[in-house]
């Protein structure tokens, strides 16, 4: 994944962030489709011909300054299999899409944290109910910042959870800070493979 953003970002500061996430489009289908490590079974990869994801909205990318509301605040999510998890809350970011809390993951390795939970989720031919991922810097998915500190946020790039297709992956979702109620009709949607 490090390696794929390192790729995205470096198309989206080309000056084309539509094609930057072409390219996080196709390189999110072969790890789906190839990656020991992907969440979807031995059969499901045998039929899998690529993940649903929304066409690219240039309206839905901004740079977004982190303000110190709630910065301080502390979160514990317990997951079932990798025991709880804990965050520290940065501040908020104001977004496209309205206001949403940004996370500091205070475990193993760190790094920002930026889920959603919209008005798609759990709909038909809408969202996982549980919400999507924008940012986990553990995990090297970002896009890196703008001026003045602040993040470049697309949320073209908004991702589904491992949880989304394999039970047995624990994921932290989306808490009320992180919840709109307008659908955002942007990147991977949710089919069941």
């Amino acid at each position: 994944m490090f390696d794929i953003y390192a790729q995205v970002r470096h198309a989206a500061s080309a000056g084309s962030p539509s094609s930057a996430h072409d390219l996080w489009r196709r390189e999110r289908d072969e790890l789906f489709a190839s990656h020991p490590a992907s969440p979807l079974s031995e059969g499901a990869k045998q039929c899998f011909t690529g993940l649903a994801v929304a066409p690219y909205n240039p309206e839905l990318r901004c740079e977004a300054p982190i303000d110190d509301d709630g910065a301080g605040q502390q979160l514990e999510v317990p997951t079932g299999t990798d025991g709880t998890v804990y965050f520290e809350r940065l501040g908020t970011v104001t977004t496209p899409i309205g206001r949403l809390a940004l996370w500091r993951l205070a475990t193993y390795g760190g790094g920002l944290f930026l889920p959603l939970r919209d008005g798609l989720a759990g709909k038909p031919n809408g969202t996982y109910g549980g919400g999507r991922y924008l940012l986990d810097t553990i995990k090297g998915a970002h896009l890196g910042e703008g001026a003045d500190d602040s993040l470049v946020l697309d949320f073209n790039f908004l991702y589904n959870p491992s949880c989304a297709y394999d039970e047995r992956w624990a994921c932290p979702l989306p808490g009320p800070d992180n919840r709109v109620a307008e659908p955002v009709l942007a990147g991977e949607l949710y089919a069941e493979y």
